[in-house]
């Protein structure tokens, strides 16, 4: 296997604009494995992976990534994650920008930096900023609300300000018409959930400014070129604008025809507990989870995949006692979840023995999930 050439990758420009996507002359990948690469996956347009924090997601939306741009659809993998893992789980520098990462396929990715989009402003360049006046500075506004209300706004400390520019710059990318299929890596649970909040708490501020707007004129300004919408030297969306991009993610997320959210578990109690929260959690957002994938999973590879031979390695169930009380852990937590998720599309992705990084691995990956 012939990794991408890093040097190659390093070169991507600093200063690239925002929803620039720069392409490597030499990011081919030769790879000389058995295991052929699935063209195509069955999923909508927006395909998100969410979990409990160490079950596989960035896995699963790489190998997906890697299928949805195998048979020519233009796809972006994008991590939400704050501690990404991406950029090791498809051994390349992904930067925070979308960027064409394959000559081969059109696969794109980014790791959106949370704390760099902070500084751009927390709804956007000339939004609201980490850094922006304090209570004082907004004069009648600030007087009317009153500092508990507005301090969050404008401080570092407003719970899931970084999932609110996260949120921002995901919507860049689901309104980006470059791209034919957008797959998701999110944060673990807690992150995840916040960040799907967001649209509803966005709604309600952009409604209460929106109702005030006629006293209080002389703050839109300070709202020029939320979310980022408009050209440089352009003046950005008004409120009414803004409600209507949120309610059009809104009514993204909530279409099982261009949306799926695949919650990923490992079979063990806790993991399917939590995963059980997720699912009920995500119901009430009216957003469709039609993709359950419980992964390392103690079972024959063959049985799962045509696969490359060297990958079929399987636990010794006769004579190894560890495997086998991990195996009837597994089994409990399977049962718990079959009869949890009843109506669910649910996949199985074997443990696999050696480390799931680079393509080759992910080929693997994707062949189980296909």
């Amino acid at each position: 296997m012939s990794d991408i050439d890093v040097e190659a990758v390093d070169e991507v420009e600093d200063d690239a604009t925002e929803g620039e996507v720069v392409e490597h002359e030499d990011a081919d990948i030769d790879v000389e494995a058995a295991t052929d690469l699935p063209e195509g996956v069955d999923a909508p347009e927006y395909v998100l992976y969410g979990g409990k924090g160490g079950v596989g997601k960035t896995t699963m939306a790489a190998a997906t990534a890697l299928s949805s741009a195998a048979d020519g659809t233009a796809t972006l993998v994008v991590s939400t994650d704050p501690a990404h893992s991406l950029s090791d789980t498809l051994d390349v520098d992904i930067p925070p920008r979308p960027t064409r990462i394959r000559d081969d396929s059109p696969l794109w990715a980014a790791e959106i930096d949370p704390e760099a989009a902070m500084e751009e402003g927390m709804l956007g360049e000339g939004g609201i900023g980490v850094d922006d006046a304090p209570l004082g500075g907004l004069g009648d506004i600030g007087d009317a609300l009153g500092e508990d209300a507005v301090d969050p706004l404008m401080g570092g400390s407003m719970p899931g300000a970084d999932e609110a520019a996260a949120m921002r710059q995901l919507l860049e990318y689901l309104d980006d018409p470059r791209f034919d299929r957008v797959v998701i890596d999110t944060a673990p649970t807690g992150h995840t959930l916040r960040l799907l909040e967001l649209p509803e708490v966005l709604d309600s501020m952009v409604g209460r400014l929106l109702s005030m707007r006629e006293k209080f004129s002389g703050m839109m300004e300070g709202f020029k070129g939320m979310f980022g919408v408009g050209d440089e030297g352009e003046e950005g969306p008004d409120l009414d604008e803004l409600s209507d991009r949120i309610e059009r993610l809104r009514d993204v997320l909530q279409d099982p025809t261009r949306t799926d959210f695949r919650v990923v578990m490992v079979p063990e109690e806790m993991s399917v507990v939590e995963s059980e929260r997720l699912v009920a959690r995500l119901d009430e957002f009216d957003i469709p989870v039609n993709t359950i994938v419980v992964n390392r999973v103690m079972e024959d590879l063959a049985d799962v995949a045509e696969v490359d031979p060297e990958w079929v390695v399987s636990p010794n169930l006769e004579d190894c006692e560890f495997c086998q009380r991990r195996w009837d852990v597994q089994q409990r937590a399977l049962r718990r979840a079959t009869d949890l998720f009843r109506g669910h599309d649910v996949k199985r992705v074997p443990l696999l023995a050696d480390e799931v990084r680079g393509e080759r691995a992910l080929r693997v990956v994707a062949a189980c999930l296909a």
